[in-house]
């Protein structure tokens, strides 16, 4: 196991060092000058070049990115152009907001989904299954700015229940976590069901209802066990998946993470702190299935890694 992450954590080195390049690349073709944008229109024409000069934009593009690699050996992500602060320190103080709402979202979407799918399988072709596929294939369609909006102007404004933004309290989590949350919920749900009715065909689930055991014993014991490996992927790529597509929710619900620091660098054209951003998205989202081929070997003793 040891040799294995060893061997997962040095193929993650080329796939970082990709996105570095790709990033680069990408935020620089948006059009727009930087030092234009950060100075405003009435700044003069001697300003901006100055501007350019102090944040290295006059250089070839190749000694841009020699330059920002050079510092990302050392762990230095640079400085914003905007704040003139350290990107790690901006970086480092969304992530807590983002990672909270990631994982709120994920816990609510794998028991809801599980239960849900559990639920379909168990009663396959009837009401319930029915009503349960049908809610999931609407989760899946739903785009997650409008439920986003739909569920502050229901609970925010018109029941007052809950607030439509902000960030402090256990209050302000519960509408980003369930808007957030829905697609996963629906996909988690859909593929637990289609495990699930895969596994219930098996010899050694008849033997076990041959056996006389309980229901309940079946599904939780035998089958829900052996159907985990694909929902366990699922649910893997969900939370990478949340951890970088919480932009939208957090900008409709006004949270503090790095999905609103994203879209604020990326419209003020801040390279340094763009590419910072999509870095550790990139980082969490290679560790998070790394966490996932790990718990493969738990659920399943047959799995080993050399």
């Amino acid at each position: 196991m040891g040799l294995y992450l060893l061997r997962r954590l040095g193929l993650a080195v080329p796939t970082l060092l990709g996105v570095t390049v790709v990033v680069f690349a990408l935020i620089r073709l948006i059009p727009g000058d930087p030092a234009r944008l950060i100075l405003g229109l009435q700044a003069s024409e001697e300003e901006v070049q100055r501007l350019r000069v102090e944040l290295g934009l006059d250089r070839p593009l190749y000694v841009q990115y020699a330059r920002f690699f050079a510092r990302l050996l050392r762990g230095d992500l640079g400085y914003s152009a905007v704040t003139r602060e350290p990107v790690i320190g901006e970086i480092g103080s969304r992530l807590p907001a983002t990672v909270q709402l990631a994982v709120s979202s994920i816990v609510v979407a794998t028991l809801v989904g599980m239960a849900a799918g559990v639920l379909s399988a168990t009663r396959q072709y009837s009401a319930v299954d029915y009503v349960v596929m049908t809610v999931a294939l609407f989760g899946v369609s739903l785009p997650v700015f409008w439920l986003g909006l739909m569920l502050m102007l229901l609970f925010s404004v018109y029941l007052n229940w809950l607030p439509a933004g902000g960030y402090g309290t256990p209050a302000h989590l519960v509408l980003p976590t369930v808007a957030l949350a829905a697609f996963s919920i629906a996909i988690i749900a859909r593929m637990t069901r289609s495990s699930l009715l895969e596994v219930f065909t098996q010899d050694y689930i008849r033997t076990a209802r041959a056996k006389g055991l309980h229901g309940r014993v079946v599904i939780l014991r035998h089958a829900l066990k052996n159907a985990l490996i694909p929902v366990i992927t699922v649910i893997g790529l969900q939370f990478g998946a949340l951890l970088g597509g919480a932009i939208l929710t957090e900008t409709v619900f006004a949270w503090p993470g790095m999905g609103r620091l994203l879209v604020s660098a990326i419209t003020a054209r801040d390279y340094a702190v763009v590419q910072g951003v999509v870095l550790v998205f990139a980082g969490l989202f290679t560790l998070v299935n790394l966490v996932v081929d790990v718990l493969y070997a738990y659920v399943d003793p047959r799995i080993h890694y050399g």
